[in-house]
């Protein structure tokens, strides 16, 4: 079975644009999409979040910036439809109803830069870059009355660069059994128990994820953004999750150091960040879709990371400049 055989092939590519255009100066950080298409996006410096549907790709503000606050990672608990948001350098982390954007709660970690949030069955989990724990909120049955936060060390093989970004997105098995983070300053990956934060290093043999940032758990694979490099990283795990194999790269002329990523029927939805440029009030900003269909690697345009290097090195890919 090639890396893509299990991916569903859903509507036509032509049913969804495939550059969706957020409001200028938004600079746009996490994204999640509804079961039904409707995405949300996040803005870094006013904690707005933006939300449309991935049809038309229209939109609008739909939570407007919150004062004080800060929107980085962010994740739907669809069952609630709920809205979790990792709040950068405030520390903390919100919910909002996003059904009709009302803010619910504000958990004060006390954390240095929380970074990105998964939902579980029974817990919400959030990633601090700058500290090495991970906090959860409890949920109820169903995914109701989230309540208090508590801290969870981060142990085990789990490594950290004092004054770096470490620990970025996070993601979970489907059973819950495990978490999966990364660490962006290492370029490494780490199964997580979601319990007492014992982490696993995850033997990637010898390849590296540096810069990652969101990451997507589909089946066995996953995909781990690396942003200033503008690509994706697409790892092959083994069932225990203790090792992976580096399959390839998917990379795209129109990734603009891309920061996290979600899936809905045969897209993968990127958000363009775009770090490397200073942000101004007409700054464009996009989130893009790259379409996922059954079939081969390249169709896909995931390329081994020999054939990335060695085009690398040429620095072109089909007439496109390939950077770091």
């Amino acid at each position: 079975m090639s890396l893509l055989s299990a991916y569903p092939v859903g509507a036509e590519d032509s049913t969804f644009p495939s550059i969706i255009s957020l409001p200028n100066g938004f600079q746009p950080e996490g994204i999640d999409i509804s079961s039904d298409g409707q995405f949300y996006v996040g803005s870094i410096p006013t904690g707005a979040i933006y939300s449309g549907d991935l049809r038309t790709g229209q939109g609008s503000v739909f939570i407007p910036a919150q004062a004080g606050r800060q929107a980085l990672g962010l994740k739907l608990d669809q069952r609630t439809d709920l809205l979790y948001v990792a709040g950068g350098s405030t520390g903390n982390g919100y919910v909002y109803n996003a059904t009709n954007g009302s803010s619910l709660a504000e958990y004060t970690f006390s954390g240095g830069f929380v970074n990105d949030v998964v939902v579980a069955q029974n817990a919400v989990y959030f990633t601090d870059s700058f500290r090495p724990v991970l906090y959860r909120v409890s949920l109820g049955s169903g995914g109701s009355d989230p309540s208090g936060a508590t801290t969870i060390p981060l142990g085990g093989d789990f490594s950290f660069v004092q004054g770096s970004f470490n620990a970025n997105g996070i993601d979970i098995t489907p059973n819950g059994k495990f978490l999966i983070i990364v660490n962006s300053t290492l370029g490494t990956l780490y199964r997580v128990d979601p319990e007492t934060g014992n982490a696993r290093l995850i033997n990637l043999g010898g390849a590296s994820v540096l810069n990652g940032d969101g990451i997507l758990l589909e089946g066995q694979t996953l995909f781990v953004i690396q942003n200033q490099m503008n690509k994706i990283a697409a790892i092959q795990l083994d069932r225990d999750l203790t090792s992976g194999i580096l399959v390839g790269y998917i990379t795209d002329a129109m990734f603009q150091v891309p920061t996290t990523l979600a899936r809905f029927a045969d897209g993968l939805y990127i958000v363009n960040a775009r770090f490397d440029v200073t942000p101004t009030p007409t700054t464009e900003y996009t989130v893009i879709r790259i379409e996922v269909p059954e079939g081969s690697m390249g169709s896909l345009g995931i390329r081994t990371p020999e054939l990335y290097e060695s085009q690398k090195m040429a620095n072109v890919w089909g007439g496109i400049k390939v950077s770091n």
